[in-house]
């Protein structure tokens, strides 16, 4: 049985229940967070602590915690659920009203939720094969950079994806890679990696950010830059990151080959990196 966090209670998921005027359930008025957890270790928790503080911040809805007592909680979340390798979910909403109104209620009441999931990265064979993507217009709203809870655009391009049997959407707007519809993307080109800028346009990643700093540490040429639509087209590689995926390689984009259609060796090389910094920080190195 999952055990769960609400506004200062531990129970069963089943049990827990939420105002149907709470303005997350409204409006979607909130963040998250998810936070991958290994041998019961959160990794990066810091860096997803501060995240949500950005998003909170953006927002103008005061943090119901500080870093020391978000540690506390969901340290306690991971102690009282069964799983090794775990996926935290954590969301702030701005609590529940007594009217449905558009504008912020005038007293603040943060409905705080966390939950946990078991960790379930991509399996040997998928990693030695790597997964299929589509591509499609990036319809969403101009401030993706916030881990907002309103996700109903990334939903459908999510959507769009499964329908062709494909694990992600690659997005594209006015003719620039931005990321995927759950993922930041990563190319290769030459051997050299690529990657877009950090913007209002894409989520500032976790994993985005260990990519370059184990590129930088090991001396992979790399370049962040905006990317057109035909240098990812003509890619030699297409890697996927996020907290669950790690570093996945795309191998078929819109029913083509990407490279020579098997996960390239810098994306490969990549994989073992983030393996290797992962076990490091796993044992408090």
């Amino acid at each position: 049985m999952s055990l769960c966090y609400l506004n200062g209670r531990y129970l069963a998921l089943e049990d827990a229940q939420v105002s149907p005027m709470d303005r997350g359930f409204l409006f979607g008025d909130g963040a998250y967070e998810v936070i991958p957890v290994y041998s019961r270790r959160p990794f990066r928790i810091d860096e997803h602590i501060a995240r949500l503080g950005n998003t909170l911040a953006a927002i103008r809805l005061p943090d119901p915690h500080g870093p020391a007592e978000w540690r506390t909680i969901i340290g306690e979340i991971i102690d009282r659920n069964t799983w090794e390798d775990q996926s935290v979910y954590l969301q702030v909403t701005r609590g529940a009203d007594s009217k449905r109104n558009h504008a912020f209620p005038d007293v603040v009441r943060p409905t705080v939720f966390l939950m946990s999931e078991a960790l379930i990265t991509p399996s040997a064979a998928v990693l030695d094969a790597g997964v299929a993507a589509v591509s499609a217009a990036d319809f969403r709203w101009l401030r993706c950079d916030l881990k907002s809870i309103s996700l109903l655009a990334n939903c459908l391009l999510r959507q769009h994806a499964v329908d062709q049997g494909c694990v992600e959407t690659v997005l594209f707007r006015d003719g620039f890679l931005t990321e995927g519809s759950a993922s930041n993307i990563f190319i290769v080109r030459d051997g050299v990696m690529l990657t877009p800028p950090k913007s209002h346009l894409m989520l500032p990643g976790i994993t985005y950010d260990v990519v370059l700093e184990l590129a930088a540490r090991h001396g992979l040429a790399y370049q962040v830059r905006e990317i057109l639509e035909h240098e990812v087209r003509s890619a030699d590689e297409i890697w996927m990151t996020s907290s669950t995926k790690e570093v996945l390689a795309i191998t078929a984009l819109d029913g083509r080959p990407v490279g020579s259609g098997r996960p390239g060796p810098v994306g490969r090389q990549m994989y073992e990196w983030y393996q290797q910094f992962k076990n490091t920080v796993m044992r408090g190195g």
